[in-house]
């Protein structure tokens, strides 16, 4: 996938969503933010971002009418920052963002799009900072953003950003938004969460069945329409929720099995497939472009 370069100067570039195919917290470091290990499945589904750069230094989002953050508090626009300072440049941009990761559902559309702005304007602003100090400047931002940053499927520890690179099989997922959205902070002081479990292996992954998302049984008591999405997912395949958010999926081996499973769903419920990548459809643009 080519990034689509207008005449006025603008370039569309992918931010896929993810889904964390298992998520548990194994201890906590001294600083007192939680370890964790998850495995990290990207998918070839998210949201879109248009780039226009300035020469004038200028950073700011436009066609943002009804978007729920404000910009000073917009990842995409304290990503564009951060890069602009970290690299000294003069350059600005002019910054889009095409919704359609739900906020706050756990698939990772926030952390998404700033990995967006840093790996493509760090190419069109020629800015080259490499891989390893993006993935630097997107964890200041946020725990999830190097994985996007990196662009591959992995498996992941510390707070999320040791990262090992995945070859996962190939699936489909059905995806269930029950529109639910709990402050991650809020969640990590839950009186019950398992903040002491084993630490798994990337074997116990491959060999097993799906480890489990600590924060369901969370998410369970709070809230009757993550409960009620897990339930219905769980009468078509095994379900789990993504992240720490109220976000649901069910993995199918055959994009028709995801997509028979979807009509099966309870009506009202906002569902979508999305098919899982190893390679982010962001890094197949920044090849294209590169091309």
């Amino acid at each position: 996938m080519e990034p689509a370069v207008s005449a006025g100067g603008w370039s569309s570039w992918p931010a896929p969503a993810k889904l964390n195919l298992f998520l548990r917290i194994t201890g906590r470091r001294p600083d007192g933010y939680h370890l964790l290990q998850t495995v990290f499945q990207l998918l070839d589904w998210g949201d879109s971002l248009r780039l226009r750069v300035r020469g004038d230094g200028r950073i700011q989002r436009a066609g943002a009418e009804g978007y729920a953050v404000p910009e000073a508090e917009d990842l995409v626009v304290r990503a564009a920052k951060l890069l602009q300072k970290e690299a000294n440049t003069p350059l600005g941009a002019d910054i889009v963002v095409e919704k359609r990761i739900p906020l706050g559902g756990g698939f990772g559309g926030g952390s998404s799009d700033a990995a967006t702005v840093l790996v493509a304007l760090d190419q069109l602003w020629g800015t080259r900072l490499g891989e390893d100090r993006l993935a630097a400047l997107g964890l200041a931002l946020g725990a999830d953003v190097p994985v996007f940053v990196r662009g591959r499927s992995a498996w992941a520890e510390g707070v999320g950003e040791v990262l090992t690179p995945l070859v996962l099989p190939l699936a489909s997922y059905l995806l269930v938004d029950p529109g639910v959205s709990v402050p991650t902070a809020e969640l990590f002081q839950a009186p019950g969460l398992t903040r002491d479990a084993p630490p798994a292996t990337i074997s116990d992954f491959v060999s097993g069945p799906l480890l489990g998302n600590v924060f369901e049984p969370v998410l369970r008591r709070r809230s009757e329409a993550v409960a009620s999405a897990l339930d219905a997912l769980s009468r078509l395949g095994p379900a789990a929720l993504t992240g720490t958010g109220g976000g649901c999926f069910a993995r199918f081996g055959a994009r028709a099995e995801a997509e028979a499973a979807l009509a099966r769903l309870p009506a009202g419920m906002r569902a979508w497939v999305a098919d899982g990548v190893d390679v982010s459809p962001l890094h197949r643009a920044l090849s294209a472009y590169r091309d």
